[in-house]
């Protein structure tokens, strides 16, 4: 297949599979020839082979026969790290890559790499409480800018415990007290594009020259790049530079380092080298005082809307999934009352919340958890409710009956059943065997404390 013909089947594919997937995804790609009717592709990485393959296949090679090309399949590989001729490049039609400043420093606004931050999301808004205390005071200490005794700093918790909202608040604090800092803020997804993007374009140095000269880096969401091998040597020599130059390093993932299935051994180790803090699901308490703070800076934007007592108690009583619910659950009750034009009442609550409230009564089902610690111990939910007694497969079904007595009503002659029919006196000793142990093994405990905030979450 020519280059020619090629070009002619980017510009198709451009067409349907849109400028930004094409640029992205299709472009970097190499055609190596067609033999026995299989289309080869050589890509920069083997991560971008496997994304290509599982969702633009079917489109390539759709396009390649509306060429005329006789193929069956396309298959992708990963280039044997040569730098590629221009000539051999192919862009479709009015698709030059458009001249970029060389270097770190010698860039457009629109080429920095970072993600733009939320002005709401500031120490002031951020609603201070036991489960997140130690978060908020880590934080607030790197936002002082000065320097700090743990680098780096890294929040972890469930979906809406915020996380974000706190590296937003870093970010904006700093730009605030020290606005010649270098403060880069984006997602590991972010981070591997741009990793990605670096690879194809050849501008790998800039690359790194870029993300190396930042005075404080903050990756959200780092369990993204787990698995991604090139990303993940990439992240681990930004790392080391930055800690190396004493510059300060902020990092969140929805668990701990330790519990990241796929990362390295050795990012681990460096992630675990500063200050982990977890940040607790909400309390009562705080629930009530996001609630009661949200109600305030509502009070400004709906002049004269009342709101009867004991409604932000039942909210906060109720609602205890995480602060995105709770907030969402809110802006639409004063939305509505407004709309209706009537005082927030218990009743109106009810009414307007039946969605929210029935998903919040959702139960931890014996499956689940099940699931769960065989996922997190890494055994065959086969081999849990089965006959085997190996130490590696009944610790894990002993945590599982402990959870199940603990986040269920179920008998214990009806865990027994959910365990391949075992006797209530079997399930008994395997909830006081899992008791006994965790008075001794601080490990177990947080093993039984982490899988049951990540079951009630």
């Amino acid at each position: 297949m020519s280059d020619e013909s090629w070009g002619r089947v980017c510009n198709e594919l451009l067409k349907s599979v849109g400028k930004s997937n094409f640029t992205t995804w299709i472009a970097p790609l190499r055609m190596t020839g067609v033999e026995d009717g299989i289309a080869a592709f050589e890509a920069p990485t083997k991560f971008m082979c496997d994304w290509v393959s599982r969702n633009f296949a079917d489109a390539i090679l759709r396009e390649m026969r509306h060429a005329g090309v006789a193929v069956e399949r396309v298959d992708f590989r990963v280039s044997q790290l040569r730098p590629i001729p221009a000539r051999e490049v192919v862009r479709p039609a009015s698709s030059a890559a458009p001249s970029r400043p060389q270097g770190p420093d010698a860039r457009s606004d629109d080429e920095l790499p970072g993600a733009p931050l939320d002005a709401r999301f500031t120490f002031d808004s951020f609603v201070v409480g036991k489960p997140n205390e130690l978060a908020h005071a880590a934080a607030r200490r790197v936002a002082e800018g000065g320097p700090v005794t743990f680098n780096p700093l890294f929040l972890y918790g469930g979906v809406g415990l915020g996380k974000t909202h706190l590296m937003h608040a870093i970010a904006n604090e700093l730009h605030k007290r020290r606005p010649e800092m270098r403060v880069l803020y984006l997602s590991a997804e972010q981070f591997m594009y741009r990793f990605v993007q670096a690879l194809r374009e050849r501008q790998i140095m800039d690359f790194k020259g870029l993300f190396r000269s930042v005075d404080v880096l903050m990756v959200d969401d780092v369990q993204f790049i787990a698995g991604k091998d090139s990303t993940q040597e990439e992240f681990f020599h930004t790392f080391n530079a930055l800690v190396d130059q004493g510059k300060q390093i902020v990092i969140s993932a929805d668990r701990a380092p330790g519990e990241i299935k796929d990362l390295e051994d050795r990012i681990k180790s460096r992630l675990q080298c500063g200050l982990v803090v977890d940040l607790h699901p909400t309390d009562y308490e705080l629930r009530l005082g996001i609630l009661q703070t949200k109600t305030e800076a509502y009070r400004g934007q709906y002049p004269g809307l009342k709101i009867a007592d004991g409604v932000l108690e039942f909210l906060a009583h109720r609602i205890t999934t995480n602060v995105r619910v709770l907030e969402g659950a809110l802006t639409r009750l004063f939305a509505f009352a407004s709309l209706v034009g009537r005082e927030i009442t218990l009743d109106l609550a009810q009414e307007c919340l039946t969605d929210i409230l029935r998903a919040s009564e959702r139960k931890v089902t014996i499956e689940e958890i099940q699931r769960k610690v065989a996922e997190h111990y890494n055994v065959r939910l086969s081999d849990m409710i089965g006959p085997k007694r190996l130490r590696t497969i009944a610790r894990p079904r002993q945590v599982a009956m402990y959870l199940s007595k603990q986040l269920t009503t179920r008998s214990l002659p009806e865990i027994g059943r959910r365990f391949g029919g075992r006797d209530h006196t079997t399930i008994m000793h395997g909830i006081r065997k899992v008791e006994e142990l965790m008075t001794a093994d601080s490990q177990l405990t947080e093993d039984v404390e982490m899988l049951r905030r990540l079951l009630e979450s």
